[in-house]
């Protein structure tokens, strides 16, 4: 499953054993909308400060490096700002 979500989450370009690409693009795009719409409402200002490319950029990022592993999407705002800290040190 390791191989699944470093995929998902953009660690790797390596598809697993077993999945399509196209589905599995599916799968990461839907991981990302799904931040980027719990990051936004919670985050808007930092959004409009850094702009649509910077703030996408950042949410890859997020997803890519973070250890978020709560199953509710409602704790993510706190380990978004973890990460943010751990950006800016």
């Amino acid at each position: 499953m390791s191989a699944f979500h470093d995929y998902v989450r953009g660690r790797s370009d390596v598809l697993p054993a077993g999945y399509g690409e196209a589905g599995m693009r599916l799968y990461r795009h839907l991981v990302y909308l799904g931040v980027h719409q719990m990051l936004e409402a919670h985050f808007p200002e930092v959004r409009a400060a850094l702009g649509e490319d910077a703030w996408r950029v950042l949410l890859q990022a997020y997803i890519r490096e973070s250890q978020w592993g709560s199953h509710f999407y409602g704790d993510m705002k706190d380990d978004f700002v973890i990460f943010l800290q751990r950006q800016s040190a």
